[in-house]
């Protein structure tokens, strides 16, 4: 799917331009799932489309019973894994609101997991959904070599993940998160696995970007200068091959990726480099998204102030 033109207004739906998924999620908010088992089913065997439709469906479902009655009506592992995915959203938002219900919110989260990876054994997304809650215990398996801080970790599970699909998105985003500071762990430690993660990747892979992620995740305002760091040698080399090896790619797509177009264009567009920047906003088309903008301020305007610095348009 092409991105589109863009035409005067930002689109920050999660869907993006899969714009089955997007319809779905208009039956899904009015408590119908027809068709969100049809979008779920199609993705067999394509994983990074499975985890990302399901992801979004499990958003616009969490407030709601349907998971609940879906799974009911039909224990098939599509509903199993809508199931598992909200679960585990639940879950994650009970425990960072400090929630008295965070335990067994969590119980029930890895319960549908659990089922949801017994109703197919072969599909990761469910094992990725259980990594999200890893954070919550700090699993603390020791690190393979090869990484400075040797940070200890949910490393089994996501060795698992890897046997089932070695290049996962979601789950690497996933792990990387494991390690950052707000969630126990530390910038130096997050730094490290990002850059052993990035670079076990092809080099048109999007997980190229992991170190990208790091950096904005360890941005401190108060620090002298901080706003110049994404101009240091390592950081504009690490942009400047993503924009030439993984950008290309992202025409045969099945959605567009804007999450990882956008950080991508952040950090082209934070070291200087204009002209390469503009690729990758518009290949985004009219769609955004809050990360990584929101870090640095209000999202519209940040990638307002980023299309401009690029000569694109930006909505009135």
């Amino acid at each position: 799917m092409a991105a589109g033109l863009f035409e005067g207004q930002y689109v920050w739906h999660p869907a993006a331009d899969d714009r089955t998924l997007a319809s779905v999620c208009v039956d899904v908010r009015a408590g119908r799932w027809a068709r969100a088992r049809t979008a779920l089913a199609e993705t067999r065997g394509d994983h990074a489309l499975r985890a990302h439709r399901s992801l979004v469906l499990a958003s616009e479902a969490a407030d709601s019973d349907l998971a609940e009655r879906w799974l009911a009506e039909e224990p098939a592992p599509e509903a199993a894994l809508l199931w598992a995915r909200v679960a585990v959203l639940r879950a994650l938002r009970a425990a960072d609101a400090r929630d008295d219900r965070a335990e067994p919110l969590e119980r029930i989260a890895l319960s549908a997991c659990d089922r949801a990876s017994a109703a197919d054994p072969a599909d990761p997304t469910p094992w990725v959904a259980k990594l999200a809650m890893a954070r919550l215990h700090r699993l603390r398996d020791p690190a393979p070599r090869g990484l400075l801080t040797a940070p200890p970790g949910p490393w089994r599970l996501f060795a698992h993940i890897l046997s089932l699909d070695p290049w996962h998105r979601e789950a690497h985003h996933r792990f990387l998160a494991f390690f950052f500071a707000r969630y126990g762990g530390s910038v130096n430690a997050a730094w490290d696995v990002a850059a052993f993660l990035a670079q076990r990747a092809p080099a048109d892979s999007a997980l190229r970007l992991l170190p990208l992620v790091a950096l904005v995740e360890s941005f401190d305002p108060a620090r002298l200068l901080a706003d110049r760091v994404w101009e240091q040698p390592q950081w504009r080399s690490t942009a400047l091959a993503v924009h030439r090896d993984w950008l290309p790619a992202v025409a045969g797509y099945r959605f567009t990726p804007v999450l990882d177009l956008a950080y991508l264009a952040h950090a082209l567009v934070m070291s200087r480099h204009e002209p390469e920047a503009r690729a990758a906003l518009t290949a985004m088309g009219p769609y955004a998204s809050r990360m990584p903008w929101c870090v640095f301020g209000d999202p519209v305007e940040q990638l307002s102030r980023a299309r401009r610095a690029c000569g694109l348009p930006v909505p009135p």
